[in-house]
C-alpha cells in the first residue's frame, strides 16, 4: 500500500515597496519605513507583528528579508540574501559577534569582564542586544521579531560560549513596544545567577551589576572608554558626577586620584549602589559622598569649588518630536555647569538621545558657553566604545556623542 506524502510550503509574507523606494535597500539600510510600501501579498494567514517577511520591489524582485512590525518602521532586515533564518544563521550571526569581540580584546580579559556581544543594526540583528557579565548573558529584545526568536537567539550564545556561560536572562519586558502587549515577564531563559554574587570588572575596577532590577541591562557599558579618561583627569580635582546612577565615573574618578567626589542621583537606589561600588574599591573612608537629589537643581546652587564636572543624563529626546525641549534641556544643564565650574576646570558632557546629532549637541553646548560667558576650549570629542559598532550603512546608530571640554 503506497503512502501518500503531503508536503505543506508556507508561503511568506511579500512586502511591495513603492516604485523607487529600494534604492535604501541597495545601500543597505536595515528598516523600511511604512510609507514606502505599496502593497502586502494576500495570504490565508493574516500578518502578525514580528512575522517573517521578503521585501520586494514593485515588479517582485526580491530585496531583503525581516521582521515585521507595526508602526513607522515596518521591517526590521536580518539579511539581503535569499537564505533561511533557521537555527544555524542564528547561530552564524552571533558567532560573527564574538569574532569581532575577540578581536577587541574584550573575551577573557583579566581586567575587564562585561563587555556588548550584540549591537542591534551595529551587529546586523536589529532589535536584538545582548550583554555578558562574566558567565552571564543579559538579552534585550527591541522588536516582537527577536522576541519571538528568544530560544534561538539562547542556543546560540550557548553554541558560541559553550561551558564559559553558565546563565542567560531575558530582559525585555521594558524595551518592547508597549502596543505589541505580549504580556512579557522578564526571568532566565537558560541556567541562573545569584545576584548577590554579580561583581564585575572595567579597566580593573570593580562593579556590582543587577541585571534584574537595574537599568537597561544593569550597567552602562556603553560608557566604558570615557569613564577610564575621566580616570585620566581626575587626578587632584575635586569632582562632580551628575546623574550618577551606579557611579561608574565615581570610581573611575578617585581610582585617577580625585581629592573629592561627589555623585547626584535622583534614584535612592542609584546613589545607593554608587556608594557600594565606591566602598567595594577603596573602602569606607573614600573621599565619596552620595546624595540623592534632583541634578538639575543641584547645580543652581553648587559653588565654584568643583574644577571636573560630569553630565550624563538620561536621553532628553527619543524620538524627533520633542527635540526642540531637550535642546533646551542640555543648554540649560550645560550653561549652569559651565557658569559654576572653577577657572581651569573640566567638563565632561554626554547625550545617549538619537534624535541629537553631534553637529546639534555640539552647537547647544556652544550656546550654553556663550550664556555662561566663560572662555571654553574642546579638548576631546567622544562617542560610543568599539563594542557598541555603528553599521557604515546605519548612520543612526551613533547615539552617544560627548565633548571635553576646558574652561577658564
Amino acid at each position: 500500500m503506497s503512502k501518500e506524502r503531503i508536503i505543506v510550503i508556507k508561503m511568506r509574507t511579500q512586502i511591495y515597496l513603492r516604485r523607487g523606494k529600494e534604492e535604501s535597500l541597495e545601500r543597505r539600510h536595515p528598516w523600511v519605513f511604512s510609507g514606502a510600501i505599496e502593497r502586502i501579498s494576500e495570504n490565508i494567514a493574516p500578518l502578525s507583528e514580528g512575522d517573517l517577511v521578503d521585501v520586494v520591489t514593485k515588479s517582485g524582485d526580491f530585496i531583503a528579508r525581516g521582521h515585521w512590525q507595526i508602526g513607522s518602521i515596518a521591517v526590521r532586515v536580518l539579511t539581503f540574501e535569499k537564505e533561511e533564518i533557521d537555527q544555524s544563521w542564528w547561530n552564524r550571526r552571533i558567532s560573527e559577534a564574538l569574532g569581532v569581540r575577540k578581536a577587541l580584546g574584550l573575551v577573557d580579559s583579566a581586567d575587564t569582564t562585561c563587555y556588548r556581544l550584540v549591537h542591534g543594526e551595529g551587529d546586523l540583528l536589529p532589535g536584538l542586544v545582548v550583554d555578558i557579565y562574566e558567565r552571564t548573558a543579559v538579552v534585550q529584545c527591541h522588536s516582537v521579531g527577536m522576541y519571538h526568536s528568544r530560544a534561538a537567539i539562547a542556543e546560540a550564545l550557548r553554541e558560541a560560549y559553550g561551558d564559559k556561560l553558565t546563565a542567560i536572562y531575558d530582559k525585555s519586558s521594558q524595551t518592547l513596544p508597549f502596543k505589541a502587549d505580549l504580556g512579557a515577564i522578564d526571568g532566565y531563559l537558560w541556567g541562573h545567577c545569584e545576584q548577590s554574587d554579580n561583581v564585575v570588572l572595567e579597566n580593573g575596577l570593580k562593579f556590582k551589576v543587577n541585571w534584574e532590577e537595574g537599568q537597561k541591562t544593569g550597567f552602562f557599558i556603553d560608557q566604558r572608554v570615557n569613564r577610564d579618561l575621566v580616570r585620566q583627569y581626575s587626578k587632584g580635582r575635586k569632582v562632580l558626577n551628575t546623574f550618577c546612577y551606579t557611579g561608574g565615573f565615581s570610581v573611575a574618578a578617585l581610582a585617577g586620584g580625585a581629592t573629592e567626589v561627589v555623585s547626584i542621583d535622583l534614584s535612592e537606589r542609584a546613589v545607593k549602589l554608587a556608594d557600594e561600588n565606591v566602598r567595594l574599591n577603596f573602602g569606607d573612608d573614600a573621599p565619596h559622598e552620595a546624595i540623592a537629589c534632583n541634578a538639575v537643581e543641584y547645580l543652581k546652587d553648587i559653588d565654584s569649588s568643583y574644577d571636573l564636572i560630569i553630565l550624563d543624563p538620561p536621553a532628553f529626546a527619543k524620538h524627533h518630536k520633542v527635540l526642540g525641549n531637550a535642546l533646551q534641556g542640555y543648554k540649560k544643564i550645560n550653561a549652569r555647569a559651565l557658569e559654576k565650574i572653577r577657572p581651569g576646570g573640566i567638563l565632561f558632557t554626554f547625550s545617549c538621545s538619537q534624535a541629537v546629532s553631534r553637529d546639534l549637541f555640539r552647537t547647544t553646548i556652544f550656546t550654553a558657553a556663550a550664556i555662561a560667558k566663560r572662555k571654553v576650549r574642546i579638548i576631546g570629542q567622544l562617542t560610543q566604545p568599539a563594542d557598541h559598532p555603528i553599521n557604515i550603512y546605519h548612520p543612526e546608530g551613533e547615539y552617544l556623542k560627548g565633548l571635553v571640554v576646558y574652561v577658564e
